[in-house]
């Protein structure tokens, strides 16, 4: 087990940032996190899942809902008020006052800019530490998209918390499908931003159903990207390699649009070709081209002109060449200059059942997948 200083744990975050696909929530408010903790003059702790016994009680923390929060339009949520305490807090008390038994540790429930700090938070905050593994192996929109689901691990109790500190007790969950749209209902009522922390299990049962190593990974393409932006190399070439993925297209954002459905952020940009930096052998001058990305919380698909490339469950990321940083949805500059990188998907997606949750089908697509890397 070994503590993370904050510079270790940024790296780590902003890695999360890239394979968050878009995801994983807001990386700045993950940074906010992890100072909040350092603040409270907590540390931060990453354990291996060997050096640990499997009585130790492990919980998934994080927060769900629209990638950006809806506007409160009518006012509604004017005369409630505001809680003093950070939601994931309560909802991590109230699961622990429910169990009787206070958590040892905490899971990722995705890689992301938020999400993984969430994870981190929480366990610094209870004296616990975070597990080098996930769940997903990169952000997804769905509690269903998890090796959680895969391994029919159940998710109850699951609690669930808002700004407005009402806290949900949920017993006798029948699956994460059921989980998922009893949190995603709740989020819909609650400015679609809500903490949820669920599948309170001992590690005895989380061997082997878990994507170990993540965070190190993240932690090393953090790393990466922060070392080609302070010496002005090529970051999507420098990220891509170190991960086995692939530098599919460079340009510049010439649109991008949104909005919030069901709880979702639903939108596309267009990314019209020209040749920015340094271009891989396999990856052509883009002039005159177009990329086309489809998202739904975390990028979907990708369309080179017009047609289809890459698809899910394969890690799609937009990186900003200039500002050497990872771009989450849907905050997009028009005109910035941009970098499409796909990474291989976790082999956990690439059976017949993870295909069948978070392929191409899930999104609509009437297409088989083929990886691209």
């Amino acid at each position: 087990m070994k503590t993370l200083d904050r510079q270790q744990l940024l790296d780590m975050l902003l890695g999360c940032t890239i394979l968050g696909t878009g995801g994983g929530g807001d990386l700045e408010a993950g940074v906010r996190y992890i100072d909040a903790a350092l603040d409270a003059g907590k540390v931060c702790k990453l354990a291996n899942l060997d050096e640990l016994t499997d009585e130790q009680l492990i919980f998934t923390p994080y927060a769900l809902g629209a990638t950006v929060a809806s506007e409160d339009e009518t006012g509604e949520y004017d005369r409630l008020p505001q809680s003093k305490n950070a939601p994931i807090l309560n909802a991590v008390d109230r699961l622990e006052s429910h169990i009787a038994k206070p958590l040892d540790g905490t899971l990722a429930c995705e890689l992301g800019g938020e999400n993984t700090a969430i994870a981190f938070y929480v366990a610094a905050m209870k004296s616990g530490y975070v597990l080098d593994a996930d769940i997903a192996g990169r952000a997804v929109p769905e509690i269903t998209h998890s090796t959680f689901y895969l391994n029919k691990l159940d998710p109850a109790p699951l609690v669930l918390s808002n700004q407005f500190g009402e806290t949900l007790l949920c017993e006798q969950v029948h699956d994460d499908i059921r989980a998922e749209q009893i949190a995603r209902a709740f989020a819909m009522v609650s400015c679609n931003d809500i903490a949820a922390v669920d599948h309170p299990l001992e590690l005895r049962h989380l061997r082997g159903k878990v994507i170990e190593g993540t965070l190190s990974k993240a932690l090393d393409l953090g790393q990466a990207l922060r070392i080609a932006g302070v010496n002005q190399l090529d970051a999507a070439k420098a990220v891509a390699e170190l991960a086995g993925g692939r530098v599919l297209f460079r340009g510049q954002v010439s649109s991008a649009h949104s909005n919030i459905e069901d709880g979702f952020t639903i939108g596309e940009v267009l990314i019209s070709g020209s040749a920015v930096g340094e271009l891989e052998a396999d990856c052509k001058a883009n002039t005159g081209d177009t990329y086309l990305i489809r998202f739904k919380n975390e990028n979907m698909v990708g369309l080179l002109n017009n047609k289809i490339q890459v698809t899910i469950p394969d890690l799609i990321c937009v990186l900003d060449v200039d500002r050497h940083l990872p771009v989450t949805n849907p905050d997009y500059s028009i005109g910035a200059n941009v970098a499409v990188i796909a990474f291989p998907a976790p082999a956990e997606f690439l059976t017949a059942e993870g295909l069948e949750v978070f392929g191409p089908k899930y999104f609509g697509l009437d297409v088989d997948y083929k990886p691209v890397c």
